[in-house]
Order: structure tokens, then C-alpha cells, then sequence
């Protein structure tokens, strides 16, 4: 719809060829450091401050040396996710944890044989028993030297490594980053981009609805995303392709949008 309406070869505000923010990009690089290297690396934030961005992005950018292995269904037992990583390395799932997690080691150095580097990248690693976190740290401790594991997830788990009984885990942690929230700047900068990538002119939303926009969305590079993509099918269905404040506002009058104390019990 947004698509026909604009004439535009793909939708806006997607997470296809993501360009990161600056201070993305050097979390990006941090990480692909320390993938070469081997390592456990831990990338938490409040929901929607771009960790998501940044796994699709080295997703997408990955080169023929790396295997990219995502583990997104964390709420798992320790069994299914062996099956997932399993699926993922090719190999068959059958037999006992034992002989499933010994086939899974030597198709890791095979890899690594074949000059490939192993990155692992367990998403809402918050919600993962940490029974389980603990079996696959002991498994992924007999990989080769240079697999890296990267957990993404909230502030949570920092929280739960840095108990006692963690400590195991915890001590073997090589980076750590904490995704924060946006400021004016880097939201404008964010839209603007998003905009550039599918030729549409900055001027696709008055400066005061980019004001309104950007206060708010409160720093948070998800909300940043769905208000655009909302006013952008508002401005639809009011056949104006100039998003001004009006459509802003119309958009923000949705429930969601408020705050628990502006929202009137029936």
C-alpha cells in the first residue's frame, strides 16, 4: 500500500540493507573483532534500542569464511536448542545429548579446518534457563578457540551472570556493550537514512511532524521505526504524501501510544 502510493521499489522503514548509526557500527566492529578472536560477547538494552539492528546486520554482511548460527527460540529446553544448532550445522539430530553434542564438535573443527570462523548469536538470551546457558557454555568450550558466542538480550542478564553461582559464565565474558537510547540527533539522522535508501525527499514529513516524531519516540529506535511506518499509512489514507503534524498527531492519539495515566477506565 505505502509502497504503490509513493511509487516505490521497496517498502521504507524495513530491515533490508540496514545502513547503522555510528555508534552501531562500532559495536558491529567490536564484535567482528572478537569473532575472529573467539570469545563470549553480551549485547543488552531496553527493547527496541537497535540490538536487533545490529544482528541483522551482521547477519546480512557475513562473508563465505563465517557461519552465522541464530538461536531465537530461547525459551527452549536445552535438548531443542542442541536440535536447532544441530539444523543449522547440518547435521543429524538422533541419539543421546552426548553423541549429538560430540557430532556437533567435530563438524565445528572441520569447519574451522576449512578456515571458517563460528559465530553463534543466541537472541532474548534473558529468557534462557540458565541451566541451559550453562550446558551450552560447556559445550561451546570444547569448539575451536575462535568460535565467539553472542548473547543478545535486557539488562537482565547481566543481572543473573553476576550472581554467584553465575561466575562460571560471567568470568568468560570478553565484551560487553549496553544498547542506549537515541538522541534527537541520531533519531533525525535514522529517519533520514531510512528515506534516502528508498528515494523519498527528507521533505516526506514536515519539520514539525519530524520534531513531534522525535520527541515521541523517547530514544527508542523501534518506536522511531513503527510511528513512521504508521503516519506513512495514515498519510495513505488520507491521499497526502506530505506527512505533517495533523497526521502525527492522529497517529498518536491511539492507545497505545499514550501513557497509562492518560488512558480513561470505561
Amino acid at each position: 500500500m505505502i509502497r504503490t502510493f509513493y511509487g516505490l521499489a521497496e517498502n521504507p522503514f524495513s530491515n533490508r540493507n540496514i545502513q547503522l548509526l555510528p555508534h552501531q557500527q562500532e559495536i558491529a566492529n567490536t564484535l567482528s573483532v572478537h569473532s575472529q578472536q573467539g570469545g563470549l560477547c553480551l549485547v543488552l538494552g531496553v527493547p527496541g534500542t537497535g540490538k536487533t539492528v545490529i544482528k541483522e546486520f551482521i547477519k546480512q554482511n557475513c562473508d563465505k569464511r563465517q557461519l552465522i548460527v541464530t538461536v531465537a527460540r530461547t525459551l527452549h529446553t536445552y535438548t531443542n536448542t542442541i536440535k536447532i544448532l544441530s539444523h543449522a550445522f547440518n547435521i543429524d539430530f538422533d541419539g543421546s545429548h552426548f553423541k549429538c553434542e560430540k557430532r556437533l564438535i567435530e563438524e565445528a573443527f572441520n569447519l574451522n579446518r576449512q578456515g571458517k570462523t563460528i559465530i553463534t548469536i543466541i537472541d532474548d538470551s534473558h529468557l534462557m534457563d540458565m541451566t541451559t546457558l550453562r550446558k551450552l557454555r560447556l559445550l561451546f568450550e570444547d569448539f575451536p578457540k575462535s568460535h565467539n558466542i553472542i548473547l543478545i538480550g535486557q539488562p537482565l542478564l547481566l543481572s543473573n551472570l553476576s550472581l554467584v553461582v553465575n561466575q562460571d559464565i560471567k568470568s568468560r565474558v570478553t565484551y560487553s556493550v549496553i544498547t542506549k537510547r537515541l538522541n534527537s540527533d541520531d533519531i533525525r539522522e535514522f529517519i533520514f537514512s531510512e528515506l534516502d535508501q528508498v528515494k523519498l525527499g527528507h521533505n516526506t514529513f514536515t519539520e514539525d511532524a519530524l520534531e513531534l516524531i522525535v520527541r515521541s519516540v523517547d530514544g527508542i529506535l523501534r518506536k522511531a521505526r513503527n510511528l513512521c511506518i504508521s503516519c506513512m499509512i495514515e498519510s495513505v489514507r488520507n491521499r497526502n504524501k506530505t506527512i505533517d503534524i495533523e497526521i502525527v498527531n492522529r497517529v498518536l492519539i491511539q492507545p497505545h501510544w499514550r501513557n497509562g495515566a492518560d488512558i480513561t477506565e470505561f
